[in-house]
């Protein structure tokens, strides 16, 4: 069983970010669970949006948040401060932020592999959300197809037609630029 934590801020679109990355992998076959957890703030307030994944024949039996994620996806890097976000991140793990500063500046543990891609720029591109609130989960998904390939890019618009059909193809450019930029800390340190 694959287990991902995503998390943003009320606003950034963590919890449809959930619901999309589950429908994409629901739809190339697996069983999938998402759910949100947030507090009575919602806009701004810290969200987290948990997603198991499981092959046909495997079992998802646990009903609660996530404590040891196999990928963190951080959608406001000023959630990394806390320093709980990555707590419990399994050894091996990935981290994807969304961020324009360079991927070797983010904290993160110690064998994970680190990512990044400035998802906020390319939603403000398609004009998903605001200048000072941009909408940032189907830039952030694609990048997360990109380096996981747990979900291809295919499905992962299909889920965005399925549930964004009024906004589908803005979101689908979206996730299709994050696919092509997203940078990995192995390619900074290779340029440097």
């Amino acid at each position: 069983m694959i287990e991902i934590c995503i998390h943003g801020r009320g606003g950034q679109g963590a919890v449809i970010a959930g619901r999309l990355l589950a429908e994409a992998a629901h739809r190339s076959g697996r069983l999938v669970q998402a759910f949100p957890q947030f507090g009575v703030e919602r806009r701004g307030a810290p969200v987290t949006a948990y997603v198991r994944i499981a092959e046909p024949g495997d079992a998802i039996l646990p009903r609660c948040q996530i404590l040891s994620p196999d990928h963190a996806i951080v959608l406001d890097p000023t959630l990394l401060a806390a320093g709980d976000v990555l707590a419990g991140l399994e050894p091996g793990g990935t981290v994807l932020v969304n961020t324009s500063r360079p991927v070797g500046s983010l904290p993160a543990p110690a064998g994970a592999t680190v990512a990044g891609v400035d998802a906020s720029a390319i939603a403000l591109k398609h004009k998903l959300g605001s200048r000072a609130q941009p909408i940032v989960n189907t830039a952030i998904l694609g990048a997360f197809a990109s380096l996981t390939g747990i979900v291809t890019l295919d499905a992962l618009i299909e889920a965005i037609h399925a549930a964004l059909p009024a906004s589908a193809e803005a979101n689908v450019q979206a996730a299709r630029d994050a696919h092509a930029a997203i940078t990995r800390k192995e390619e900074e340190e290779k340029v440097a």
